[in-house]
């Protein structure tokens, strides 16, 4: 695995294992689509609070230089690590990610609170609380 320089905000000292990665290495990770062309970047990660679960890879593109992004819960299991590309890819394009239920505010909790299953039905996955 090739060495890289920490993020801004990233602890230098957190140490990842083969199979486990720290939340603030993956914020800021590209994601690229089926196409093979990068899509945007991962804004945050959402766990479920009692059982630790992922419930959603918040991605995040549209914008210029980060304003006016607009967010894309995807479903974790949608995501695969490439490790040639450093990146995250999945198994869908922009454009039809373009389509998938979105929000304009990082903040926007609508997503989360009544577990919206419209976004797991959009990707075709199991949602993560069945």
């Amino acid at each position: 695995m090739m060495h890289h320089e920490p993020r801004a905000g990233q602890d230098p000292y957190v140490k990842d294992t083969v199979s486990l990665i720290a939340s603030d290495k993956v914020e800021g990770t590209a994601v690229y689509g089926a196409d093979g062309k990068r899509i945007g970047s991962i804004a945050r990660i959402l766990l479920e609070k009692k059982g630790g679960r992922v419930a959603y890879a918040v991605l995040s593109f549209g914008g210029f230089l980060g304003i006016g992004d607009d967010y894309y819960p995807l479903p974790w299991e949608k995501l695969h690590y490439d490790e040639e590309l450093d990146g995250y890819r999945i198994d869908l394009t922009k454009d039809q990610i373009s389509g998938a239920p979105r929000y304009k505010d990082i903040d926007d909790d609508s997503f989360y609170s009544a577990k919206d299953k419209s976004v797991y039905d959009y990707y075709g996955v199991p949602p993560y609380w069945m």
